[in-house]
């Protein structure tokens, strides 16, 4: 559905349906209610036709049978009227907005951020819509993008086309809150390496590794936005180009690498519009520490205690990861995309990514 009209007017449709299922169990007398999927990492399941992680059988049904319950649905109720209003209106808000918002909501105030945030979620599970089609913004921004890629999309001055190498600055192509509205038209690339930090996205950039190897660089800027993830999918699924994921070498970079490739656990209703499950995870390695012999630092209690929970999460069940997880608990080492200055600043450009991406049949040397 591109027409922005008619997906609104659908997207109404489908928030007025909750509301409408109330009123028939009210007027049945039964105790209004909902059912969500319980959202652990014991209720992902991996689905054979779209390779990705999806919730399980698990559920949780709310009811308005207590207060605290009767509470919850009545912030919803408060979110589907204040959602419904804004798509009338063609106006947009960030998530942040909206807990200020509901100061005026009286008894359905939000107590805290990760409370309206969390039944935005529960509102796209419900609808099986996107928040971009509640005219919901988040507050981080998208990556940034620098390579042989050309995308289109509509600005204030009209559409207009935009080649992600020749067109733009140092900073990239910035990544929009709603990718749907970015055509992707064309690319020379042959692969996209999606980079954990600044430093490194930088040091490609200024290494030139982006024309060398046609190479599309992606700054992630840490935990990837749903916005940079989503642009992964499309790269990879509509164009065919094949992704490619850096980090550090520590249990929460492993974790950036699972949201891209496997889902999160908190948007696995949207796995199979945000995961790329093809992505493949090319550093930092523990065994990469051990190889190059890498500057370290000693793992702490939290980074023990993270990976040892990555041992327990099905996303990480697979011969790789335990071999390389567990080679890290006994190393007690963690590293950084940086640390290859060590080796010179050439290093990464000239031998490490060359040598990386051609294992793993990206590169043909």
């Amino acid at each position: 559905m591109s027409d922005p009209s008619e997906r609104d007017t659908a997207t109404k449709k489908r928030l007025m349906e909750i509301a409408k299922v109330w009123y028939d169990q009210i007027a049945g007398g039964d105790v209004p209610s909902i059912t969500l999927p319980t959202r652990t990492k014991y209720n992902i399941e991996y689905d054979d036709e779209s390779e990705v992680w999806k919730y399980g059988d698990k559920e949780s049904v709310r009811n308005a049978g207590t207060a605290k319950s009767a509470t919850h649905m009545l912030k919803m109720a408060y979110v589907i009227w204040f959602i419904k209003t804004q798509l009338q209106e063609n106006r947009s808000s960030t998530l942040r907005e909206m807990y200020y918002i509901s100061e005026g909501w009286k008894q359905a105030k939000f107590g805290a951020q990760n409370e309206s945030n969390y039944l935005i979620e529960d509102l796209e599970i419900i609808t099986a819509l996107q928040r971009e089609f509640f005219h919901m913004r988040p507050e981080e921004d998208g990556a940034s993008i620098f390579g042989p890629i050309r995308v289109r999309e509509n600005t204030r001055r009209g559409m207009k086309e935009i080649h992600c190498q020749d067109d733009v600055g140092e900073a990239g192509y910035n990544i929009p809150n709603n990718v749907e509205n970015v055509e992707l038209v064309d690319h020379d690339a042959s692969c996209v390496i999606a980079i954990e930090t600044g430093g490194m996205f930088s040091r490609l950039q200024e290494n030139g590794f982006d024309e060398e190897y046609n190479a599309v660089l992606l700054h992630l800027k840490g935990q990837p936005a749903r916005a940079t993830r989503r642009m992964l999918k499309r790269m990879n699924e509509e164009l065919g180009i094949p992704v490619v994921v850096f980090t550090d070498g520590d249990p929460w970079s492993y974790r950036i690498y699972a949201s891209v490739a496997y889902g999160s656990i908190k948007s696995a209703h949207m796995s199979e519009l945000l995961a790329t499950p093809s992505a493949q995870f090319i550093g930092v390695k523990p065994s990469d520490i051990q190889r190059y012999n890498l500057p370290a630092d000693k793992l702490t209690e939290q980074d023990v205690s993270a990976l040892k929970a990555e041992l327990t999460d099905p996303r990480f069940a697979t011969d790789f990861w335990k071999k390389e997880i567990n080679l890290q608990l006994e190393m007690n080492l963690k590293s950084e995309q940086q640390a290859f200055a060590s080796r010179g600043l050439d290093f990464v450009t000239k031998e490490y990514l060359p040598s990386m991406l051609s294992e793993i049949g990206v590169l043909k040397r």
